[in-house]
């Protein structure tokens, strides 16, 4: 869906859901914001496509946070010829997780091997080389209040509490908040994030008064999609004011 020029949200359906990746791109080419679940690349390049772009010309992978199914893709670029030169941004705080360096903080072993068997050959094997923890997969780290030149400008917004290091990010040209996580919608109605996969949930809504200097015009959530109007500031206001 394009969202505006430099902007295209990704309808990435699942078997009982949909989660939307996006992509801001400019003449040089694109950046995808987050990868989706295990062996998603090729339905994501197949949308970028769709969506009239060169799925060739990825110019770098920015990660809003370390969650399954906003990494679980990774793998499939990385682990590919040449992959190694695709720059990866992630914060610090989520390094360690995205590096295979620490555990990923909601998936214990248990689900871990439970992942691992219901992948495809090719695609664990890639997983367990990438996250392997004998790799810097994450090559620019990221603190927050930086703005990233990438499609007339991206800023970058500390939002932790859903994991340690999650990030939002703002597209400057079209006003437009890439909240990852840290914001959800159901029914075309913005909500914060999902309490049962946030482990600090008033950090979490607290870091959301960082989204305040913004003029935020449309949301784009992992999960639930575009939110757009004059009534999306008031709406975050209000989330924020639910904190404790």
């Amino acid at each position: 869906m394009r969202v505006a020029q430099g902007i295209e949200m990704l309808e990435l359906k699942l078997a009982h859901t949909q989660i939307n990746p996006t992509v801001v791109y400019d003449a040089d080419g694109y950046w995808l914001i987050d990868t989706g679940l295990p062996g998603s690349r090729n339905a994501i390049e197949s949308l970028i496509t769709e969506a009239g772009l060169d799925a060739g010309k990825l110019q770098g992978i920015i990660l809003t946070h370390q969650d399954i199914d906003h990494v679980g893709g990774l793998p499939q670029w990385l682990d590919a010829p040449g992959g190694r030169e695709i720059p990866v941004y992630a914060h610090l705080d989520d390094r360690g997780a995205i590096d295979g360096t620490a555990p990923m903080i909601k998936v214990g072993p248990e689900r871990r091997a439970s992942l691992l068997e219901s992948m495809p050959e090719p695609v664990r094997q890639s997983f367990l080389n990438v996250f392997s923890g004998e790799h810097t997969n994450v090559t620019s780290v990221l603190s927050g209040g930086e703005t990233l030149p990438f499609g007339g400008g991206l800023a970058v917004i500390p939002t932790p509490g859903h994991t340690p290091g999650h990030v939002s990010l703002y597209h400057v040209p079209s006003k437009t908040l890439i909240a990852g996580d840290a914001l959800t919608a159901a029914d075309g109605v913005l909500n914060g994030p999902n309490p049962p996969f946030t482990p600090d949930m008033p950090k979490a809504l607290r870091s959301l008064r960082n989204l305040a200097p913004f003029e935020i015009e449309a949301v784009i959530c992992y999960h639930g999609g575009l939110i757009s109007g004059k009534e999306v500031q008031q709406r975050i206001a209000e989330i924020v004011s639910s904190e404790g």
